[in-house]
């Protein structure tokens, strides 16, 4: 795993052992910057994102590499905190912060007017984590939300933005009401 493009472009990241923790593809995070680098409704430059289910934290730091004022990650695992943090050390990003939560039972937070929601395949858990961070204050209204979905989930999203599919990863990009 890499950075792909930005200050960062081919800074390698580091990643859990094991398979408690499944990285994004990286041709599923290409098309996902692809699509938010050129579209109209999304601006990445100064953007403050929240990376929940961070895991490497490669998405957060991909929009840092790229522009974002700041970053956000919330994950709860053990493992996957320890390579966060250095990942985010490695890179030298002076603007991310961790939050070690449970994405379901966030803590009060600031909002973020892009997120990326990487959970678990097969659990369910982009609507119920999405509905607990809105509600605790993390996702601003009309934020770009990111989310990547496992074989056979279903999300209903009532416009969505882009939709793409990259081996077992669905990618569903939507605004955020409200």
């Amino acid at each position: 795993m890499r950075i792909i493009a930005g200050r960062w472009k081919g800074r390698v990241l580091a990643a859990p052992t094991g398979q408690a923790t499944r990285p994004t593809n990286i041709r599923a995070r290409q098309a996902v910057f692809d699509i938010l680098a050129h579209a109209p409704w999304c601006e990445l430059q100064g953007a403050k994102v929240l990376d929940v289910f961070a895991g490497t934290g490669a998405y957060g730091l991909e929009a840092l590499s790229r522009g974002a004022a700041s970053a956000s990650f919330i994950e709860l695992a053990i493992p996957a905190l320890a390579v966060l943090k250095t990942n985010i050390t490695v890179c030298k990003a002076d603007a991310a912060r961790i939050v070690p939560a449970d994405a379901l039972r966030p803590p009060e937070g600031a909002a973020h007017d892009l997120v990326f929601l990487d959970p678990p395949y097969g659990q369910a858990l982009v609507a119920p984590s999405l509905a607990a961070l809105a509600a605790k204050g993390w996702i601003a209204p009309g934020a770009v939300i990111v989310a990547e979905l496992g074989p056979g989930e279903a999300l209903d999203v009532a416009e969505p933005l882009a939709e793409r599919a990259h081996g077992k990863a669905r990618l569903k990009i939507w605004r955020y009401p409200g």
